[in-house]
């Protein structure tokens, strides 16, 4: 509740703040190699308007749609801090060589190039880009499920959803990795039909100024949804590790808290084709998917610690 003019700002809100925070001091460290720190400083200004509007207003609606009237931004906002990656992390030399390696001794083969042959059909084409275009429904259900089914649960849940991408978000800031649809449509560029035999090479900064990519065939609506998502908010940046398996695996780690069977049971297929869709569409090496997991699993322990710490307080 407000108090008389004082902000009751919710852990939602907080995090955004922080978040907000450690990425202006960014800005302010690397402003003279930063293609445009005035916009980015810009978008922080209309984070703090849109706050500040909800704050004014909340307190007018009925409880459940002011607990999501305030968090609507904040999630809106995460679209538009997802290009600020490409920024920072271009900084430093990208290493995709890396990890296109340790997938071919891992896997004796580059499983980005080569699955989407071997499952080539119209049908697999649109299961797998289904389930990659289905990130956003996923998420979407988990947050509105715990608004209606869970409302006390609901601030808990949202700062273990943002607080698990603000966490993805720095990590990427400071890793470039382009991803498979990047860095081998960059080798077909270089080196053209003689190819770049059995070595992977380091291309330094070349994706701070280039964003060609490998182009799926179309072979239906999902694969469509798939490339104009692509074409509006993509960037050679944030694939390792793949923030579409750990941020679905966050979800599915807030479904599986519910206890309710059958939400778990109607997005476990999307969150397996999900992952699997990750690579089937090249934009994540195998190993970055499987990656994510993992650390899906520590930032959802870490902000429930976080959380629960702050509540305490």
């Amino acid at each position: 509740m407000v108090q008389g003019k004082r902000l009751d700002l919710n852990s939602a809100e907080l995090t955004t703040l922080v978040y907000m925070a450690i990425t202006t001091v960014m800005i302010l460290v690397f402003w003279t190699r930063l293609s445009d720190p005035w916009a980015m400083l810009g978008l922080r200004g209309v984070a703090l308007l849109a706050i500040a509007i909800t704050q004014l207003t909340y307190r007018f609606m009925p409880r459940r749609v002011a607990m999501f009237w305030r968090c609507l931004p904040l999630f809106v906002l995460l679209i538009w801090w997802y290009p600020e990656i490409h920024h920072f992390c271009s900084l430093y030399p990208y290493q995709d060589h890396v990890f296109a390696a340790i997938d071919q001794t891992l896997f004796g083969c580059q499983p980005a190039l080569e699955f989407d042959q071997h499952f080539s059909s119209a049908l697999w084409s649109e299961l797998f880009n289904m389930g990659y275009y289905a990130y956003y429904y996923l998420m979407f259900a988990v947050v509105v499920f715990y608004l209606i089914c869970r409302t006390d649960e609901y601030d808990k849940a949202v700062f273990v959803f943002l607080g698990s991408f603000f966490l993805f978000y720095l990590f990427y800031d400071f890793l470039p990795v382009a991803g498979p649809q990047y860095y081998f449509c960059a080798l077909r560029n270089i080196y053209g039909d003689a190819g770049w035999g059995d070595s992977f090479p380091a291309l330094g900064d070349y994706f701070k100024d280039h964003f060609d990519m490998i182009v799926p065939e179309v072979k239906g609506l999902f694969g469509q949804l798939v490339i104009g998502a692509q074409e509006i908010g993509e960037r050679p940046a944030a694939a390792y590790p793949s923030s579409h398996v750990g941020m679905s695996t966050v979800c599915m780690l807030l479904a599986w808290r519910t206890g309710n069977k059958w939400l778990v049971g109607v997005l476990v297929p999307f969150y397996v084709l999900l992952f699997c869709g990750t690579v089937y569409i090249k934009a994540h090496y195998l190993i970055d998917s499987i990656s994510g997991l993992f650390f899906a699993a520590f930032f959802f322990y870490l902000t429930n610690k976080v959380y629960e710490s702050y509540r305490r307080r």
